[in-house]
């Protein structure tokens, strides 16, 4: 048994469903509303087909566009030279001037 069967609407349900839009909006709001929503559906048409091409295009861009084939390395930072031992450096001692006698 096939469940959408079950779900949609038959001929005479079709014609309570348009008999109660009918009194909910009036004779004259009928039309009004089937253009709104003519106009709702052409702008949602063109939205898609423009998000379409959008995607199309970054696509196309990314097949033309040179890739990296080799993976990526992250750069490997080479730790601060440490200090080697001190060596003993010849200071020459201070130089003393001439005293003065107190």
């Amino acid at each position: 048994m096939h469940t959408i069967a079950l779900v949609t609407p038959g001929p005479t349900e079709w014609v309570l469903i348009l008999v109660i839009v009918l009194v909910l909006f009036g004779a004259k709001k009928l039309p009004e509303l089937a253009r709104s929503l003519g106009q709702s559906m052409n702008e949602f048409r063109k939205a898609r087909e423009e998000f379409d091409k959008e995607l199309h295009q970054v696509g196309q861009d990314l097949k033309t566009s040179p890739q990296n084939t080799q993976p990526y390395q992250p750069v490997q930072q080479v730790p601060p030279s440490q200090p080697g031992p001190v060596q003993n450096a010849q200071v020459p001692p201070p130089t003393q001037g001439p005293t003065q006698p107190s």
